[in-house]
């Protein structure tokens, strides 16, 4: 627009200047053709005078060289006199340069020789006047045959305006050359539309937005960066710019690259009536805005969750946040808290609920507090801590941490429960160290690398260590030296290492007896404790030790009576074996009339004897049985037997009995009975005992059952009575052999000898026996054997 203003400026002067010679050229003609015919002196003297005063003066040049001009122009010039010839007009420092004339004079010639016409401009030395000559043939009237006429401008002021605007034009179009390639170097994409808001200038980056081929294609095409639909479309904005002229925002979504990107798109209204627009992508900043406020919500929630309590004061000392914690603690109300108190009706407010410490001088603690916001620097190690002790027993940690904004955050802690616990784990420890210096064992506490860590005075006492030595926490292997010499054998005292070490690093738990020189015994024990450490603990067993020895010597001399009395009562079996032996030989001779015939009376008293000879010498044998192995199994005759002839033969035996006590006795034997390994005599002897018991424990008339049977892996006898049962206290001495007989109904039932015997037989065959009894309700005795 500046280039095209100054051109124009130009012509305009130019036009005007030959006008200006033509009117001149027209004069000078009529001058001449009036002097010719009139020849009036006054005539020429007023076109002189108009020639004097015009913006252009003429030159003549004639074929020869010669010139004809005014002196105006040879002032013009800075020549005087005025040239007479072509080649004065450049005269050393003065007219025009050498080259300026040479030009001049190429020109001159070629309007001579082809009669073509010619402009220069050239300058004056030694001035900074600018000439603007217009050259052509000379008409024929001027009567220079083959001369040129000059018309010379005074151009200074044209060329002086030129040359300004020409530089202007220049800056101009170097400023708009900066700008042209600052938009198109910019990374945003940057556009603009004339006054009827098409594009008509896009730069690289928005080609690139809508993948166009180029400039002129996103032009032609009119490619917009917006899509068409939504928040007016993409001319909404410059159509608001342009109408209003004003610049105008919005937040528009676009896809570039395939990329689903959201825009800050700028219209701005220019002076031609067209709008410039650029786009800022702002979708990290709303992902970053999103984030930062995710976070914020997050950690708002993560405050709340904590069991501090947290309040937040903006710059203004106004609340901006506050936790459940804080609200619970000061008893806030939430509908108080919405109305952003100020940091000085907080504080009153806690007053007022009395969770604020007791202060004589409140306003001033108030502004004390106040002087929070001012901390020198808002870093983490710049936080202000306090302890609180509040009335009731509170106590809080305040931490104020000033916020770069100008704000504070307020955190307070409760520590109520930890003051209490650490007075409690004080008080435990005075109680601990009073139980350890009064225990009667001697404790030693050690830690991990071996170093006595806590001992007792108990401790102390027994080794005999001075309270400096063990104020140094020496390490076990200079305490087992100087515990040595205690010791009846010094080389144990090695053990007192080996122990600590095994509880503090290998974790196990080790104890053993000690002998102290002067005869005391000590057992000691070292024990792992939860933090590491371990527990060496020493108690003083010589009183047991003492006791143990004599109960051991009792126990001996109990064992060698016992094998007395065992071999006695052995003896003496085997002796009443023989007196008995004569004595049923004798009834029976009695009984069979060896005498002569006996009466019925002498009869009953004959089968009483035997009766009696008969069970005495059951006795015996029982009695030889629980004797003649002295405690030991019994050894048995191992076969494969039938167990069901052997519970068949024993049925057999007991039906004397039966029938003697009229008892109604049932025999069961199932064919799964099958055979066995065992010794037959001693099963047979197990089941004669079991039903011996049940007729003891059965009145006249009452029922007995005995029944067998078997699976793959065990045999089954089973012994069952209705009689008058046992109580708990009977069951648990039935299978003990120095058990007292039971008075049962007037009858003896014998609990000693015949149940511990048959248990005895059953385990020897690896079997069980179980007996189970209730008073009124009868017996059952289960034995089970395996098959092996």
């Amino acid at each position: 627009m500046i280039e095209v203003s100054t051109w124009g400026s130009v012509t305009a002067g130019i036009c005007l200047a030959v006008l200006i010679v033509g009117a001149i050229y027209t004069l000078l003609v009529g001058l001449r053709v009036q002097r010719a015919a009139a020849g009036t002196v006054a005539g020429n003297a007023r076109l002189e005078a108009l020639l004097s005063s015009a913006p252009t003066q003429a030159m003549i040049v004639r074929t020869d060289g010669r010139l004809e001009l005014p002196e105006r122009l040879a002032d013009w010039l800075g020549l005087s006199p005025a040239p007479r010839y072509l080649a004065e007009l450049s005269a050393g420092d003065s007219g025009l340069a050498a080259t300026d004339l040479a030009a001049l004079g190429e020109d001159i010639a070629a309007a001579q020789k082809a009669g073509r016409p010619f402009s220069r401009t050239v300058r004056v030395q030694g001035s900074q006047r600018a000439l603007t000559i217009h050259g052509s043939r000379a008409p024929l009237g001027l009567q220079a045959p083959g001369g040129v006429v000059l018309w010379v401008f005074d151009a200074t002021e044209s060329y002086g305006e030129i040359a300004r605007l020409s530089e202007e034009s220049a800056g101009a179009q170097a400023a708009f050359d900066a700008l042209t390639g600052l938009i198109e170097a910019a990374p945003l994409p940057m556009w603009y539309r004339g006054p009827d808001l098409r594009l008509a200038m896009v730069n690289s980056a928005y080609v690139e937005a809508v993948e166009g081929a180029d400039a002129e294609d996103v032009v032609r095409r009119g490619l917009e960066l917006v899509e068409g639909s939504g928040l007016g479309g993409p001319l909404a904005g410059a159509a608001q710019a342009r109408d209003s002229d004003l610049p105008q925002m919005q937040a528009m979504p676009a896809t570039i690259r395939g990329a689903r990107r959201m825009l800050r798109v700028h219209d701005v209204p220019l002076p031609t009536g067209g709008v410039a627009g650029f786009a800022v992508d702002i979708e990290d900043l709303e992902q970053a805005r999103g984030g930062i406020k995710r976070f914020g919500d997050a950690q708002r929630a993560m405050l709340d969750r904590l069991s501090a309590g947290v309040v937040q004061f903006a710059s203004d000392r106004t609340l901006v946040f506050c936790n459940q914690p804080f609200r619970r603690l000061f008893a806030m109300r939430s509908e108080w808290l919405s109305d952003r108190p100020e940091f000085d009706r907080v504080l009153e407010r806690m007053r007022e609920a009395n969770r604020l410490p007791e202060v004589r001088d409140f306003p001033g603690w108030k502004a004390e507090r106040r002087e929070w916001f001012h901390a020198a620097a808002p870093a983490l190690d710049a936080a202000i801590e306090e302890n609180w002790h509040l009335p009731g027993g509170v106590h809080l940690r305040v931490v104020a941490q000033p916020l770069p904004d100008g704000g504070l955050l307020l955190i307070f802690e409760d520590r109520t429960e930890q003051v209490q616990l650490a007075s409690a784990r004080d008080t435990l420890l005075r109680v601990r160290t009073a139980t350890f210096d009064n225990l009667y064992e001697a404790l030693g506490v050690f830690a991990a690398d071996g170093r006595l860590q806590i001992w007792n005075n108990k401790f102390r006492a027994l080794w005999g260590f001075d309270e400096e030595f063990l104020a140094t926490h020496p390490r076990v292997d200079a305490l087992a030296d100087a515990a040595a010499g205690k010791l009846t054998n010094p080389a144990r005292a090695v053990l007192i290492g080996d122990l600590v070490r095994a509880a503090t690093v290998d974790r196990q738990q080790r104890a053993g007896r000690v002998a102290f020189a002067d005869g005391r015994h000590f057992e000691f024990a070292a024990v792992p404790l939860p933090d590491g450490n371990g527990l060496f603990t020493m108690l003083d067993i010589s009183d047991s030790r003492r006791i143990e020895r004599a109960l051991r010597d009792r126990n001996d001399a109990l064992e060698t009576a016992d094998r007395v009395k065992t071999a006695f009562v052995a003896n003496m079996s085997y002796e009443l074996r023989t007196p008995l032996t004569s004595i049923s030989g004798f009834a029976e001779m009695l009984s069979a009339g060896y005498a002569g015939k006996l009466s019925a009376a002498a009869d009953g008293y004959v089968a009483a004897i035997l009766e009696s000879v008969e069970r005495l010498g059951g006795l015996v044998d029982e009695v030889l049985d629980l004797t003649q192995e002295d405690g030991k199994a019994p050894t048995l005759d191992v076969r494969e037997i039938d167990l069901v002839r052997v519970v068949r033969s024993a049925a057999e035996a007991a039906g004397t009995w039966m029938k003697r006590k009229k008892l109604d006795f049932a025999v069961e034997v199932m064919p799964s009975t099958g055979m066995i390994h065992g010794d037959a005599d001693r099963l047979r002897q197990v089941i004669e005992h079991l039903l011996k018991h049940a007729v003891a424990g059965t009145s006249e008339g009452g029922r007995i059952l005995l029944h067998s049977d078997g699976n793959a892996a065990m045999a089954r006898i089973v012994v069952s009575d209705n009689g008058a049962g046992m109580d708990a206290a009977a069951v648990a001495r039935a299978f003990d052999r120095f058990a007292q007989p039971e008075i049962n109904r007037g009858e003896e039932r014998a609990l000693g000898l015949g149940l511990p015997l048959a248990k005895q037989f059953v385990e020897a065959h690896e079997g069980t026996i179980e007996l189970v009894s209730e008073p009124g309700q009868g017996t059952l005795i289960t034995v089970q054997v395996p098959r092996r």
